[in-house]
């Protein structure tokens, strides 16, 4: 046995380095996150399997001809992957509750201003305006548009922005409720808003996505995709005319994708690359902008009391973030924390699902002020 057979047997062993061991921690951590605390966990594990295989020594799954960086190439550099599973979320949200109260599209407005605001804090930071506008749309708590617009805006940063996203999608019932009872009076969360469900019809749920679409793509047509892809499957949805393309989009591909897309996140985190001082940067920023954009959902909340004399509980503000429906089932249950016999959640829905709109046109708007495309 020569000394080049020997090197080719120990190679794995000869090559480890200590970034790539805690990279490797790192996505155990995220495995066990998703198995035991069942965070996340159709994304995470798939992010931290990512991370493990990408960080071993001498990984065939990231070179040239990997396994993970064909996954890369074909659904998140182009931005395929976020635009699919866009189709799977309009598939399977109602938006039966905003139609019913379109006042509700005014707090999906006011819960992206903390994107904005993270993004002026991240260029005094010292990050120039792409990769700033990229952390800044963490705010939205919405995964596929914060993989496209820091696809587009920032790819060397896509691993961490995206690892911060899911996380705070995860924790969005630990870190919401501290930011609405600070910003509220325990007669606030009180209020009492009744609710007469309204029969929308099927022809108004059709005309909805096909206006919407139409709307956006004139006034911000660097939102189309997101936008179109999430009206696409809402379309297919009330149509009730595709079940099967629905149910598909709603279940096999948008699970496909899901895996595919863990994976190739996953691999972008390879120690080198990963750890820096800007990566803690981000995860802090990103929580920053989610602060933020609760704060200001709450504060827009509390003004629509004001307008309307005492009768709007301030809290359903909260639910104007994307990160849907978790964010309108933290209200309702902050809501019943102070009175159990408090019935709001089909109005935090409706702003619930106004957010998830709006965060794809604050992506569209950030792209447009990036002059990218």
């Amino acid at each position: 046995m020569d000394q080049s057979t020997v090197e080719n047997l120990l190679r794995g062993v000869l090559n480890v380095q200590w970034q790539g061991l805690v990279m490797i921690a790192v996505g155990l951590l995220l495995v066990w996150l998703a198995i035991a605390k069942e965070y996340e966990p159709l994304l995470l594990l798939p992010i931290g399997a990512g991370c493990i295989l990408a960080n071993l020594p001498v990984s065939m799954m990231v070179g040239e001809h990997g396994m993970l960086t064909v996954f890369y190439d074909v659904g998140v550099g182009n931005e395929l992957f976020p635009l699919l599973i866009f189709i799977g979320i309009g598939a399977m949200t109602d938006f039966g509750p905003l139609l019913e109260n379109p006042k509700m599209v005014l707090l999906g407005a006011a819960g992206q201003f903390g994107i904005f605001l993270t993004l002026i804090l991240a260029i005094l930071l010292g990050f120039d305006r792409n990769e700033a506008a990229s952390i800044g749309i963490i705010g939205a708590i919405d995964g596929p548009t914060s993989i496209y617009v820091s696809g587009k805006l920032a790819p060397n940063l896509l691993g961490p922005i995206t690892v911060a996203a899911y996380s705070y999608m995860s924790l969005v019932p630990i870190i919401m409720p501290p930011i609405m009872r600070l910003l509220t009076t325990k007669h606030e969360r009180t209020i009492r808003m009744p609710y007469s469900q309204r029969e929308i019809s099927q022809r108004t749920r059709i005309i909805f996505p096909i206006a919407v679409t139409i709307l956006v793509g004139i006034l911000v047509p660097f939102a189309l995709p997101l936008i179109g892809s999430l009206m696409l499957g809402n379309l297919m949805r009330e149509s009730k005319v595709v079940e099967r393309l629905t149910g598909a989009a709603q279940n096999e591909m948008n699970n496909v994708v899901t895996l595919f897309l863990g994976l190739a996140i996953g691999s972008t985190m390879v120690g080198e690359d990963f750890i820096q001082l800007q990566t803690l940067f981000i995860l802090v920023l990103g929580l920053i902008a989610f602060c933020l954009d609760t704060a200001t959902g709450v504060l827009f909340g509390k003004l629509m009391n004001v307008v309307s004399r005492g009768k709007f509980n301030p809290l359903i503000g909260a639910a104007g973030i994307s990160a849907f429906p978790m964010a309108a089932r933290v209200v309702q249950r902050e809501v019943s924390r102070e009175d159990d016999g408090n019935f709001v959640l089909m109005h935090a829905m409706g702003a619930n699902a106004a957010g998830q709109v709006a965060s794809a046109v604050a992506g569209g708007v950030l792209l447009a002020l990036m002059g990218t495309y």
